[in-house]
């Protein structure tokens, strides 16, 4: 990489003296908005088509620009293009590439364009694939766990609060709380898709452009469906920026607090689930381990998500209008959150199709814990016993058990009915775990039906069939 004067910089005519190469090296950009090179061609294909319209390029320049456009995009997809600090930023390189093939007919192609409403819709355009691309992995994510329904569809588990032992639900119950999770973290990345997809070329610097441009014709070429309105506003706006890297920090959260709860499931002293060996490691010293690292990595690489919607957050907290060069540095976090968050979602989806729940050991031990002790709560208020009342009752009956070792469900009726007399042979149709789950009722609870309901709900939304 060489050093240039700054008078052939495409800023440099008001220059006398060169970059010092220090600066050169220190305000690049090239090294990570390389990867917006098809942003970048795409955008200006589509600024070239808009001043062929409005004739400020003649159909042969706009062919030739388009043309040669094209090609560099294949000498870059095939890693048959040298990149240099001196040229900065993605922008310049290809611009100057542009130049170097076409002479006058290139130069103009930067007409009625800044490359402060450049970047900004070279970052949309990026934003707006990565959004969908993190969709499809979502919707990958919630077809491992749907599928898993059916096969699980009779296990009963304890659900917890407080990380104790409450309730028991089904297991598609389980895994349908993390359908739904992740369904709110599309609805999000939808919503900021609408925000994000608002074209920002015509802004020009920072007041706009007195040459006669039609920033519909932009937004219709590059397929935005808005035009962001206030050319001070645009140069400045990163907040589509901050709220994807959001989104993308709360999918990071979930993702982090799935693996935490199948990290304890693992162990052996829950031993609810048995992890595919193709997603764990092993020990260099013990033998037997079988460590899950992934899940373990899901959990920290969350932190990095975190850390870069800070960045995002304290970079842009103090910038006054309309661009500032502090811009320069939004891309990293992002690209950072989205590479990461894109890798954890894929290795999710494979490792919750390949995981094997242990119903042996899940019902051995699932009496334990008094997960029906609220069915027998329920149970006396249908019996007119008010709430406070039964819990009381219950409370009590439940110290009886544990002193005595015995569950609820081997309680004798004797017992039963010396704390309420309401209580009558019925009440063994609701104790045990598994009478527990089927004395549900209510819409979204574990009752079989409900989960069934939303199992064929969820299939139909993913259209998960046998075939896919």
């Amino acid at each position: 990489m060489t050093e240039s004067k700054s008078s052939e910089k495409a800023w440099g005519g008001v220059f006398t003296e060169s970059t010092d190469k220090q600066v050169e090296l220190f305000t690049e950009s090239i090294s990570f908005d390389s990867r917006l090179y098809e942003q970048d061609i795409f955008g200006s294909i589509g600024h070239a088509k808009m001043l062929r319209d409005v004739k400020l390029l003649t159909p042969e320049e706009f062919e030739q620009i388009q043309t040669v456009l094209l090609e560099l995009k294949d000498k870059i997809t095939q890693g048959d293009f040298q990149y240099t600090t001196s040229l900065e930023d993605i922008h310049m390189h290809i611009e100057k590439a542009l130049i170097e093939r076409l002479g006058d007919v290139g130069r103009k192609l930067h007409t009625a364009r800044s490359r402060n409403d450049q970047v900004s819709t070279d970052l949309r355009l990026w934003t707006r694939q990565a959004i969908d691309l993190l969709d499809e992995a979502l919707i990958g994510l919630q077809k491992a766990f749907v599928a898993r329904c059916d096969g699980d569809f009779e296990v009963v588990m304890p659900g917890y609060t407080h990380t104790q032992r409450a309730q028991p639900v089904l297991a598609p119950h389980y895994w349908l709380a993390w359908c739904e999770k992740y369904e709110r973290d599309r609805q999000r990345l939808a919503d900021c898709r609408h925000r994000v997809n608002q074209l920002s070329l015509g802004a020009a610097a920072c007041a706009g452009t007195s040459l006669p441009i039609d920033r519909e014709k932009s937004a219709e070429y590059l397929g935005f469906e808005g035009i962001a309105a206030n050319s001070l506003d645009i140069s400045s706006d990163r907040d589509f920026a901050l709220e994807f890297a959001f989104d993308m920090t709360q999918i990071a959260l979930h993702l982090s607090c799935w693996a935490e709860e199948w990290i304890w499931w693992s162990t052996v002293e829950f031993n609810f689930l048995k992890l595919p060996q193709a997603y764990c490691t092993g020990s260099s010293i013990m033998p037997q381990k079988v460590n899950p690292d992934v899940l373990e990595l899901i959990r920290g690489k969350s932190a990095r998500v975190v850390g870069n919607l800070q960045s995002l957050c304290v970079l842009t907290k103090g910038l006054p209008l309309a661009y500032n060069r502090d811009l320069q540095e939004d891309k990293l976090p992002v690209f950072d959150s989205f590479d990461t968050v894109k890798a954890c979602l894929t290795l999710s989806a494979g490792l919750v199709a390949g995981a094997k729940i242990n119903r042996e050991a899940i019902s051995q031990r699932l009496e334990d814990g008094y997960l029906d002790a609220t069915s027998l709560m329920e149970y006396l208020i249908r019996k007119q016993v008010p709430q406070r009342t039964a819990h009381g009752i219950v409370g009590r009956l439940v110290r009886y058990g544990m002193d005595h070792q015995l569950s609820l469900a081997q309680l004798p009726l004797e017992k039963l009915r010396a704390e309420c007399d309401a209580v009558d042979e019925s009440v063994y149709n609701i104790l045990g775990a598994a009478h527990a789950v089927a004395a549900m009722k209510s819409y979204g609870s574990t009752a079989g039906n409900q989960v069934r309901f939303q199992i064929e709900k969820w299939k139909k939304k993913l259209q998960l069939t046998p075939e896919n």
